[in-house]
């Protein structure tokens, strides 16, 4: 038995019923008193049993037979879920449970001596996405781009609704997001991908995450203080190894982050058995809500009412577009979308003469690539503030294709002369004096601590520095700088945004 039978079964069938039908559960008294619906279970039963018996043929030239088995079973379970729908008091989430479980059985390995059903056809050798475009295009992607715990990640995206709804949304008003996410990830995909390729998990999906956490930019910090590629809390990173360490905020490095991200989803996966929308509801809305919400619904699935409509209506927009940003990367010649090619092969060179990152932007100007390279540049340097003046003989990280030009342009001549010249434009602003305590004077500019805020996001959002100079300057102890909701802290002058 093929996983595409399965995977066909449950967009025909199963999972367009999932969210419509569970909204309105049969009692137990119901289901025995109306007989209608017990013959209903009796043919799930069967098809069920018939489908794991099929399964268990030896592999002595009956795996054809076989196979034709487990398909006839599932088409009486499609009937049967079909007349389910129809039929008042008869409990669709029964369906989407049993095709689960067979899904869940056809992943696991098959009895010492026995041939899987359909393991020497060649609909089980295919690999999902292998025929997608990006994946031909990307080195070393390898199977496991595809797979999760074993199993096809295209078969585990159910296209249901809402699932549809996010595709929707990143083919029109978010495609512009879904295309600088792909840029961005091609030229930190050498960081990202390899810790995903170690961890044993899907690159599909870490495209999928990184498109709705931050669109692929390092340096992103939400309103809660999350922050980085992968959106840390500050709690949750270090947990998972993101620190602070000479003021920088490991939640900003990328491969760090990748790592990080990668430990939290297996440490989720085993939590919710490999349940990967409860795992990524987890990682949005909190593993602790998630892991309460589930045990109050034992076997209850992401996309049961009983489980999506007591979600926040964030966590329940944030699952699907996750996945369909997945999808869409395995799949975007099913929706003629055409991702650009890449030349991201990445390279280094040490700075000849003192200059910025911002000064580096303006120098290289728009050489292959219309955009220019500001977000590139940060994201492969992601310790230095764009303004920061970073020292001569510093290795910084590029795309190969300027560093055979990068001298020529950015060490002498005429366009860094010009940058040079932009970067020591200031803004007038008011003085800030400092009194002899320590604390400013005057119009000093101040900020109210909101839940989630940690100093080096607050420097970080504020252009401050580094969290050090902002923890001086309100007296807050290293290494963990506590800091209250409501509380009032002093910016420095140097900060440069409201």
């Amino acid at each position: 038995m093929s996983l595409r039978i399965l995977s066909r079964f449950a967009v025909q069938c199963i999972f367009p019923l999932a969210l419509g039908a569970c909204a309105a559960q049969p009692s137990h008294t119901a289901d025995r008193g109306n007989s209608s619906v017990a013959a209903l279970y009796a043919r799930l039963d069967t098809a069920v049993a018939r489908y794991e018996a099929s399964r268990t043929t030896t592999g002595n030239g009956n795996a054809e037979n076989a196979l034709a088995e487990s398909a006839a079973a599932l088409d009486e379970l499609k009937a049967a879920a079909t007349q389910c729908a129809a039929t008042r008091g008869c409990d669709e989430a029964r369906f989407v449970a049993a095709f689960d479980q067979l899904l869940r059985k056809r992943a696991e390995p098959a009895p010492a001596g026995v041939a899987t059903v359909g393991s020497d056809t060649p609909d089980a050798t295919v690999e999902a996405g292998e025929s997608s475009p990006v994946l031909a295009a990307l080195p070393e992607s390898g199977h496991a781009v595809a797979l999760l715990k074993g199993r096809q990640l295209s078969d585990l995206i159910a296209l249901n609704d809402p699932v549809k709804v996010a595709l929707q949304q990143w083919l029109t008003q978010y495609r512009p997001n879904l295309m600088l996410t792909y840029e961005n990830y091609m030229y930190l995909r050498h960081r990202m991908w390899p810790e995903y390729q170690k961890a044993g998990l899907p690159e599909a999906l870490l495209f999928g995450i990184l498109a709705k956490e931050s669109g692929g930019k390092v340096h992103a910090v939400s309103r809660s203080g999350a922050s980085g590629p992968l959106q840390f809390m500050y709690a949750t990173g270090s947990r998972f190894g993101l620190g602070i360490v000479d003021g920088f905020d490991q939640r900003f490095d990328a491969a760090m982050s990748a790592r990080a991200n990668a430990a939290y989803l297996n440490e989720q996966l085993g939590v919710f058995n490999d349940n990967l929308e409860l795992v990524l509801g987890a990682y949005n809305g909190g593993e602790g809500a998630m892991q309460r919400l589930a045990n109050r619904r034992p076997g209850a699935g992401f996309w049961d009412a009983k489980i999506y409509f007591e979600l926040s209506p964030e966590t329940r927009d944030y699952v699907p577009m996750v996945l369909a940003a997945a999808w869409l990367f395995l799949h975007p010649e099913r929706y003629n979308l055409v991702f650009p090619k890449f030349d991201a092969k990445a390279a280094t060179v040490v700075l000849k003469t003192p200059a910025s990152i911002n000064e580096l932007t303006v120098c290289l100007g728009s050489e292959g690539n219309t955009n220019g390279w500001f977000r590139t540049l940060r994201n492969l340097n992601p310790a230095y503030e764009p303004q920061a003046v970073i020292a001569a003989g510093t290795r910084l990280a590029l795309p190969e294709k300027l560093a055979a030009n990068f001298d020529k342009l950015c060490t002498s001549g005429k366009w860094i002369e010009l940058a040079s010249d932009l970067q020591g434009a200031v803004l007038p602003a008011a003085a800030v004096a400092v009194s002899n305590s320590g604390k400013p004077s005057g119009r000093a500019r101040s900020y109210t601590v909101r839940k989630g805020d940690t100093l080096a996001a607050i420097a970080h959002r504020h252009a401050c520095g580094s969290s050090g100079e902002l923890a001086q300057l309100n007296h807050l102890k290293a290494p963990h700088y506590d800091l209250r909701v409501g509380q009032t802290l002093q910016l420095p002058s140097v900060c440069t945004r409201n």
